[in-house]
């Protein structure tokens, strides 16, 4: 399938054999590219097709996640969010009838909680080192999310996110009624760990099998 105007790559199982479909967001200064190597090349769950798309930049936004809300950050929030609803849609329409999978790392994780709360679908979600974007004190919109699970990570002294800020989003989750698994990594690089692409691929696999991820009750 060729390239969209948003540079959507597509990778892994043929879109008529997939059992799963998953959307991949990078960080910041990252290129789908990256994300192939960092996340999909890894994982041992056959039969997912994954769609990665980019902003075709630097990054999805300038700001950092915790800064307050201002305008311009509200505006290329709105235009990345929105090639993620694009994405969606694209995936959905190359694999119809299947299961969605939302994945995202750094700023690409921050993009998966921020589109799910603002109305985004997805059947399951990893948000591996992300939190909210914007200060608590910016009445940032919230949605509900009955039983969709979510898998969620961070280091303990993470550069780009602090863990309050990713405790505050998983709050966040909890409190949309989400089914969550988190992990906190003492001294792990602002990176993909092997830990987190093992809880990945189980996350995976149970969606691609049409399992209740997480051994939650169906």
């Amino acid at each position: 399938m060729p390239e969209t105007a948003t540079r959507m790559v597509w990778a892994g199982a043929a879109a008529d054999a997939a059992r799963a479909v998953a959307v991949v967001l990078h960080g910041r200064g990252q290129t789908p590219k990256d994300m192939t190597g960092a996340i999909c090349d890894r994982l041992a769950t056959r039969g997912v097709r994954f769609v990665l798309p980019s902003p075709g930049g630097a990054g999805w936004y300038d700001a950092k996640a915790v800064e307050p809300m201002t305008d311009r950050t509200e505006t290329q929030l709105r235009a990345a969010l929105s090639i993620v609803a694009e994405a969606e849609a694209a995936a959905r329409a190359a694999c119809p009838g299947v299961p969605l999978v939302l994945i995202g790392f750094s700023q690409g994780a921050c993009l998966v909680i921020e589109h799910l709360m603002r109305g985004g679908q997805a059947d399951a979600a990893a948000m591996l080192t992300g939190c909210r974007v914007g200060a608590g004190t910016d009445g940032l919109p919230r949605a509900d999310l009955p039983g969709i699970p979510v898998y969620c990570s961070n280091g303990d002294d993470d550069p780009w996110i602090p863990t309050w800020a990713f405790l505050s989003a998983i709050s966040d989750l909890t409190g949309a009624g989400a089914r969550l698994r988190c992990d906190v990594f003492p001294g792990r690089a602002h990176e993909v760990s092997a830990p987190e692409i093992a809880a990945l691929d189980g996350l995976l696999a149970d969606v691609a099998a049409g399992q209740t991820a997480f051994g939650g009750a169906a």
